[in-house]
């Protein structure tokens, strides 16, 4: 019976019980953190090719119409008659420029 051991100290701090980490609760809680963060990810992605998709439909839709505009032009431009010379000159140069604009967006 000889030596009494002294009792171990326990080196933890102290902290009150509503104070601790508890891992089971925080491992449920990050998983669906990480759930929602994933799927509002895929919904970012296909949300991206949405945008991209509209976006070049719009796009495509704003050359179309400038195509329009320019083939209105040239048909005003041919439509014209005129006797002068210089307003002649004017008028094939504005209908060269007008057909190579109309070629760049085709």
């Amino acid at each position: 019976m000889g030596q009494q051991r002294a009792p171990k100290q326990d080196l933890r701090p102290r902290v009150a019980p509503c104070l601790t980490y508890d891992s089971d609760m925080a491992r449920g809680w990050e998983s669906k953190s990480v759930e929602e963060q994933q799927s509002s990810a895929d919904l970012t992605a296909s949300g991206a090719v949405l945008d991209a998709q509209k976006r070049f439909g719009v796009e495509r839709a704003k050359r179309e119409r400038q195509k329009q505009e320019l083939e209105l032009q040239r048909e005003r431009i041919l439509s014209s008659r005129t006797s002068s010379p210089v307003r002649r000159a004017a008028l094939e140069a504005a209908l060269a420029d007008i057909e190579s604009r109309i070629a760049l967006l085709a």
